[in-house]
């Protein structure tokens, strides 16, 4: 977990700069089959192992895209500093989402960080930009570019 705080003209300072990259996350076939069930998104390339072998190129199951998108969370937890004076941040979304390869079940991903805008939005309130890519364990290509937005209400 992040434990660097900093005030926002040091958040400020850091931005086009990389924030860190976080730990692996084990992306396996318990997982895909939980997060199946929650989503109620039961496809066959998920959660089929012999069909998927024998009818996709990819060998196997695969995760979710948004399984693969919400691993975020996790991983911001790692890399992504506090600001002083927080009482709260809230998921504002993104503004660019693209799954660039699929993860296979059995991998391990990983999210590397980098803040690309800090922006005031009234008195109390930043709009916070992340540019991230996700990482597959041994693979060149990665799982996910994405833009997302943070809105931080400072007291």
């Amino acid at each position: 977990m992040s434990k660097t705080t900093l005030s926002v003209e040091e958040l400020k300072a850091k931005v086009d700069q990389e924030l860190g990259t976080s730990r692996w996350f084990p992306v396996t076939q318990e997982r895909i089959d939980q997060f199946a069930d929650l989503t109620e998104d039961p496809q066959w390339i998920h959660l089929d192992a012999e069909r998927a072998a024998k009818e996709t190129p990819f060998g196997g199951t695969i995760a979710h895209g948004f399984l693969s998108l919400s691993l975020l969370s996790a991983m911001a937890m790692d890399v992504v500093p506090g600001v002083q004076g927080t009482v709260m941040g809230i998921n504002y979304g993104f503004d660019k989402v693209r799954f660039l390869n699929p993860v296979r079940s059995g991998s391990q991903v990983r999210g590397h960080f980098k803040l690309a805008g800090v922006e005031p939005r009234g008195d109390n309130q930043l709009l916070i930009r992340y540019a991230i890519s996700v990482e597959i364990d041994g693979v060149d290509k990665p799982a996910i570019a994405c833009e997302w937005l943070s809105l931080i209400v400072l007291g």
